[in-house]
């Protein structure tokens, strides 16, 4: 295999670390007496703590990395594909091994289905590993009081940060899905164990629903997989000897060397080439893309000149060639794409998939709602970002129109139920459906190159979307969760005059919902801001005014957010006392996490290119490539 020196790539033995850490820390609570909670809690802490080390050498090196290709125009260089390129030229060329720090690497693992243990970082996932490493940080922290089977909760709580991590660098559908998976049973027990009420009801209705959508992601996978990549082969032997014949030119030409392994001879596969690896099913969904817009564009030169000679030798060519190279039709890749789409929407949660996110926030600890909300949202939407659209992008940009439309309803169905609410904590929750809508409808303003700018802008705020939101939703259902633990219930209409009572909580708790609210100058307006400049500007072949009228409804919406958001804050806050309780203010514990939080809200609205440097040439790069193969 070309990657017979893995263990010779120090980013292979980093990326693995930010992955395994946790769950090394949670074997190592199997062995540790279930009385010695103290010693549990400081080893869990110890494990995130070391994680967080480990993600932030990582994105160091992303850093040092990203900084040395800036000078590049062409983003689309900085791709993920672009580098496993650049890896296997200097395999075939006989260059010699070296420490590797390009951050993509390979194991082999399970040989007889061509599956890897590949992973990669680029300016998409870095961006939520870093996040997640410091929210798991923070909601252990929540944690600290939790007495109820101490160690079984940290041992859950670890190996759900391995699942995230692993999830968020894995590059191999299988091994993503594993992970993918992974993240299921903790977060179960995680609710149905030390969950509120009605947590077992709660639990079942969060698993059977993302146990459906994990079902539509199985049927898609194991379609792609028994996509059958030989029509590519002898082109690719052909530039391996210097000749040159037709090849998409988005398809990355040494990819299959590493898949045909013992089943080459004579230069002929020995049955069909299969392949779990998202770089090599992209690139081959894109080529068969480009190829359908081929026939396309001719067709319209067509209806001006019908008799052109040389547009119907053209046009017979390029049937021809996608008889012959076509790998994902565009039926195939819409079967697809809609299985993938419902199954990582389920998650993130779209309406009408959405019913089991109140039940569960409501009734799950606060720090695992700080978790649900933050993070496991997140995996939805990075599913979309990571693997529908760049898989199936026939589909995606033909149903551009319906998932912003989708996008639309969820933020206008969360922000006005979650004005319904008289519980914080199932607001929250709604209000999370809505912000999230705002992440689908940046990923769905698809535009052709000429306006792929826009579409960029869309991409990038949908990205820093999902951070804020992480930050923000997180502080929101730590501060309930704080009012909970002195009151008891989680009912708005009973609480007020809590300023006065606790005047640190309600300084840091304005700052965050402020944040959530959108704000400007705190981190909940800026990826708002960039999706709605985005979406003005797009315009699908379906409907051309679709850009404009979303782009109202979800900025009229906003009117609703800051009215719920307001109306919250005013019932908790202000007015007075409904119950003659002694409250506290925050504790150390409580201050810090609250602070952290507070200041991530600041300091994203204020400077929102500490993200945006360095996630700018991946979204920008994958932007530029999409574009280009739906481009008619």
């Amino acid at each position: 295999m070309p990657f017979a020196h893995v263990w010779d790539e120090l980013d292979f033995w980093l990326m693995c670390a930010v992955i395994l850490t946790p769950l090394v820390f949670a074997l190592g609570l199997l062995f540790v007496p279930s009385r010695r909670t103290e010693f549990i809690r400081w080893w869990t802490l110890i494990g995130t703590l070391a994680t967080f080390v480990f993600t932030s050498f990582l994105f160091i090196d992303f850093l040092r990395w990203t900084d040395q290709h800036l000078t590049n125009p062409d983003r689309t260089a900085q791709l993920l594909p672009a580098r496993i390129d650049t890896q296997l030229a200097n395999y075939y060329r006989g260059a010699p091994a070296s420490i590797s720090t390009d951050l993509i690497a390979r194991k082999g693992w399970i040989g007889r289905f061509h599956i890897d243990f590949l992973l990669g970082v680029d300016g998409l996932n870095m961006a939520l590993l870093l996040t997640s490493a410091v929210i798991f940080i923070l909601a252990f922290l929540a944690s600290w009081k939790n007495e109820k089977a101490v160690r079984g909760y940290c041992i859950l709580f670890l190996i759900l940060e391995t699942g995230v991590m692993g999830m968020f660098l894995a590059l191999d559908f299988f091994l993503l899905y594993v992970f993918f998976e992974a993240m299921l049973v903790p977060m179960y027990f995680l609710i149905g164990y030390w969950g509120g009420a009605r947590k077992e009801y709660a639990a079942i209705k969060f698993f059977l629903y993302t146990l459906v959508g994990s079902i539509l992601i199985l049927v898609a996978m194991l379609a792609l997989y028994f996509v059958d990549l030989r029509p590519y082969y002898k082109d690719l032997v052909a530039k391996a000897q210097g000749k040159e014949i037709f090849s998409p030119e988005v398809f990355r030409r040494d990819a299959f060397r590493g898949l045909a392994g013992d089943r080459m001879d004579s230069g002929e596969f020995k049955g069909p080439v299969n392949t779990f690896d998202l770089i090599v099913l992209s690139q081959a969904a894109q080529a068969s893309t480009q190829l359908e817009t081929n026939i396309s564009r001719i067709q319209e030169q067509l209806l001006d000149r019908s008799e052109d000679p040389a547009l119907l030798q053209q046009l017979a060519d390029a049937e021809q060639k996608k008889l012959h190279w076509q790998a994902m039709s565009p039926e195939f890749q819409l079967f697809c794409f809609i299985l993938l789409f419902l199954g990582f929407a389920i998650k993130i949660p779209i309406v009408p998939l959405h019913t089991w996110l109140p039940d569960a926030h409501v009734e799950a600890p606060t720090p695992i709602s700080m978790l649900l909300a933050a993070i496991l949202l997140k995996t939805g939407a990075y599913g979309i970002f990571r693997i529908a659209v760049p898989l199936c992008p026939w589909a995606a940009h033909e149903l551009a129109w319906i998932v912003g439309l989708i996008g639309v309803v969820a933020i206008v169905y969360g922000a006005l139920v979650a004005l319904a609410q008289s519980n914080i904590k199932r607001l929250i929750a709604y209000s999370s459906i809505s912000h999230m809508g705002y992440v689908v409808l940046g990923v769905a303003v698809w535009s052709l190159p000429e306006g792929a700018q826009y579409w960029s802008w869309a991409m990038k705020g949908a990205v820093f979307q999902m951070i804020a939101h992480a930050v923000t939703a997180a502080g929101m259902f730590y501060m309930a969760g704080i009012v909970y633990e002195r009151i008891g219930h989680y009912d708005l209409n009973r609480m007020g005059g809590l300023a006065s009572a606790m005047p640190t909580w309600a300084g840091l708790t304005t700052v965050i919902f402020l944040g959530a609210m959108g704000l400007p100058l705190l981190c909940g307006f800026i990826g708002e801001f960039c999706v709605l400049l985005g979406t003005w500007n797009f315009r699908p072949d379906a409907w051309p005014a679709a850009g404009q009228v979303y782009t109202m409804i979800a900025a009229g919406t906003l009117i609703l957010t800051a009215g719920y958001i307001l109306w919250a804050m005013q019932r908790m806050m202000l007015g007075a006392r409904k119950e003659a309780l002694h409250l506290d203010d925050l504790d150390g514990r409580e201050g810090f996490i609250a602070t952290v939080l507070a200041i991530l809200t600041i300091a994203l609205g204020i400077w929102p290119m500490l993200v945006f440097d360095w996630l700018e040439p991946t979204m920008t790069g994958l932007v530029q490539l999409l574009s280009q193969v739906t481009a008619r």
